[in-house]
């Protein structure tokens, strides 16, 4: 399951706030609960686990861990069932100075369900299993080739990985002088069918066991890539991964570019095609009626305060602090809030022009 921009940064700043804390002892209680696991069986253990720690020897480690475990039982009694991903809630006392009291609890339901029971008291909070949920766990491969080269790469998330490119024998058009016609046309078939097994061979290699591939486009310009896919030179495990095969003007990495441009189609459940749609009507707009939009921390907000926002785009490289302000005015506005990764092409250039964009309502003359 792919996280959204916006729920990946929600957990990345719940793993933040976890991450800067340390206990001086195995204090920190963390508990995660499964999906449809019954929460009144999690309250009874940490009671008898109450019961447990008063055995603990320093005065101030017992104190701490009982207190923790009380405020954890508290607040999951809030909760009238477990949340339909699980829960993942951490409390301990996180004062800086010795022998204070600073304690504190939080709580997530994550955006992935947790499958795995987990109780511990340690010196800091067991969040591993949600940073793993951070990692893509979708990917595609990407193949763009003409008869000439071939470059072979993953999308993972929204990033393009090039793994590796090749170049065919296939010679130019022009054949060499004392070639007959109908001896050059068999020499350059013959180089082009070498060169597809060669991609072919490659492609196996790099995707045939590849964990969590959900599908291969392939693309590229002319007939090539039909020729490629239809002629016998995939494996039936590899050409059943085919997902899409598309036209191209370009090979190489601009064709890798343009192959994703293209797969808006297939990847339309996935978040890249998502913000490269919104991210181009805001520079096509910008472009043609700059009235309708507007850019920069100072311009944008003074634009959502007017109530004039219909979506704010935001990117993923500005400051948590600033996400939240901008984010509370857009909900006091009805605006649409949008995350943009810095990973694609638009994205960067939303950070270019100051990280923070929007479309209008209507067209506003400043």
């Amino acid at each position: 399951m792919a996280l959204t921009e916006r729920q990946r940064h929600m957990l990345k700043k719940f793993i933040k706030e976890l991450d800067q804390h340390r206990g001086r002892h195995t204090e920190f209680v963390s508990v995660l609960i499964p999906a449809g696991y019954d929460l009144s069986k999690i309250i009874n253990h940490l009671s008898q686990e109450q019961g447990t720690a008063t055995n603990i020897k320093s005065t101030s480690t017992r104190k701490n861990v009982i207190d923790a475990l009380e405020r954890m039982i508290q607040h999951l009694r809030l909760f009238k069932r477990t949340p339909e991903h699980g829960l993942a809630a951490f409390s301990g006392n996180v004062a800086s100075t010795a022998g204070q009291s600073d304690l504190r609890v939080w709580s997530i339901e994550p955006p992935v369900p947790l499958k795995m029971r987990i109780y511990r008291c340690d010196k800091d909070f067991k969040i591993d299993v949600l940073r793993d949920m951070l990692d893509t766990k979708e990917v595609y491969g990407l193949i763009v080739l003409d008869r000439r080269d071939a470059n072979i790469a993953l999308l993972k998330g929204k990033t393009i990985i090039p793994l590796l490119k090749t170049h065919s024998e296939v010679p130019g058009k022009f054949k060499a002088g004392g070639q007959s016609a109908p001896r050059f046309a068999r020499l350059r078939e013959g180089a082009a069918k070498d060169h597809y097994k060669k991609v072919a061979e490659y492609v196996k290699e790099q995707f045939l066991t590849y964990k969590g591939l959900k599908g291969i486009i392939i693309g590229g310009p002319g007939p090539t890539k039909y020729d490629f896919v239809e002629g016998g030179y995939l494996t039936n495990e590899i050409k059943k991964k085919v997902i899409a095969i598309k036209d191209l003007s370009y090979t190489g990495l601009f064709g890798l570019e343009e192959l994703l441009e293209k797969s808006g189609d297939v990847l339309a459940s996935e978040e890249v095609a998502q913000e490269k749609k919104i991210m181009a009507a805001f520079f096509d707009k910008l472009a043609r009626k700059p009235g309708i939009v507007a850019y920069g921390e100072k311009d944008t907000m003074n634009k959502l305060k007017m109530g004039v926002v219909d979506k704010l785009l935001l990117s993923d490289a500005l400051e948590d602090e600033k996400i939240d302000e901008f984010e509370n005015e857009a909900k006091k506005m009805g605006s649409e809030v949008v995350l943009i990764s810095t990973e694609t092409r638009e994205g960067v250039q939303l950070k270019e022009i100051g990280k923070v964009a929007a479309i209008l309502r209507y067209e506003v003359v400043d």
